[in-house]
């Protein structure tokens, strides 16, 4: 963990904070604004004056984040499919973006095992109709796509995977995801090319993160979510994959990432439009065991016991990111180790914020802004 601090002071000691004033006033179209993620870009985005509009399906019950953080008081929302093109189209262009977030998707490694064709239909279709809405805007407009850091052929060895990696994918998830970036690079070579930039005035990037943790995701077969309720219920947690490694990171991380990106290739439209890594410090890593374990230090109470369970569905033993292309380019860097990221979404857990969520939000950006 010492090493892990030094990189991060040696690597803060040159850099300003970020200024994401670019966003007051601006318009930003935000698809899967209903979402764990989204529902924390969306509360950003409102602080920082955007006045938003999202596209995403409706939050599957009353305790999504979404309605925690009561999201239709943040934004002009739209309940829709990415599948459905020509609504999405409509609402795009109406809207006149200055900024475009995608993030909608079928976002879960074991879910995409029961639904494969969904799961394609949604993270590659769902992606290339945006492209194609954006392709009828004629005033100009920044695009930033989510994908993920799974996107990568993964060899599971030690080398982090850099953004001129081969793309590949071992579960429908991670090359639906893969399938995306592919089409990403198509639209941005066929329409959007930078030397007609002046032509169409459109910026395309995707951005790779993944392993996101932070309070109010309650989703299925997700690591946290999963610890979480085993803890409410005084239930052991079921550990699937204990050695596998991951590049855990707080939420905040790949959304200050995001904004960033967007900052940049609003400044010069030309150098950013491409793909971006965004992660923890390479040596910040840790594998599920540790994670389990550092968060019943947090707790304070629980057990783990390790899952016995045969013909499991595939999942990367390990997964690392190289992050040294957003660092030295975008000057964006991890504020929040590993520990300091399990410690911020158990507390919230622990707090019980599901009438307070949006104040939990605001004060984790602040602390993360000061940092």
């Amino acid at each position: 963990m010492q090493n892990v601090l030094q990189t991060s002071l040696n690597v803060k000691a040159g850099f300003r904070k970020m200024d994401f004033n670019k966003y007051k006033a601006k318009r930003v179209f935000l698809t899967g604004h209903t979402g764990f993620k989204g529902s924390w870009m969306l509360a950003w985005l409102h602080q920082l004056g955007a006045i938003v509009k999202g596209y995403a399906l409706k939050p599957e019950n009353e305790f999504d984040l979404f309605n925690c953080i009561n999201g239709d008081a943040l934004c002009e929302s739209v309940i829709a499919d990415i599948c459905n093109k020509q609504l999405l189209e409509n609402e795009i262009l109406s809207f006149q973006p200055d900024f475009i977030f995608h993030l909608a998707a079928q976002p879960l490694v074991r879910l995409s095992y029961e639904i494969p064709s969904e799961t394609f239909q949604v993270n590659v279709i769902g992606t290339a109709n945006l492209l194609d809405a954006v392709r009828k805007l004629t005033t100009p407009c920044t695009v930033i796509l989510i994908t993920t850091d799974k996107v990568y052929e993964n060899h599971e060895w030690h080398y982090p995977y850099r953004e001129s990696d081969r793309l590949g994918g071992y579960d429908p998830y991670s090359a639906s995801k893969a399938c995306a970036e592919i089409v990403i690079s198509s639209y941005r070579n066929s329409f959007f090319n930078k030397r007609d930039f002046s032509k169409h005035q459109k910026s395309i990037a995707s951005a790779r993160a993944g392993n996101v943790i932070g309070g109010g995701d309650w989703a299925k077969d997700r690591i946290i979510p999963d610890i979480v309720r085993a803890l409410n219920k005084n239930e052991s947690i079921i550990v699937r994959n204990p050695n596998a490694i991951r590049p855990w990171q707080h939420v905040l991380e790949p959304i200050s990432g995001y904004l960033q990106l967007g900052v940049k290739m609003n400044e010069d439209t030309l150098k950013y439009s491409e793909a971006w890594n965004f992660g923890p410090f390479a040596e910040d890593n840790l594998t599920v065991g540790q994670l389990v374990d550092t968060t019943l230090q947090i707790w304070g109470s629980g057990n783990k016991s390790i899952s016995q369970l045969t013909n499991q569905p595939h999942e990367a033993g390990l997964l690392k990111l190289e992050i040294q292309k957003a660092i030295h380019e975008l000057k964006w860097i991890p504020k929040w180790n590993a520990q300091t990221a399990i410690e911020k979404t158990i507390q919230w857990y622990k707090s019980s914020p599901s009438n307070d969520a949006l104040r939990l939000i605001i004060s984790d950006i602040n602390d993360y802004n000061a940092k």
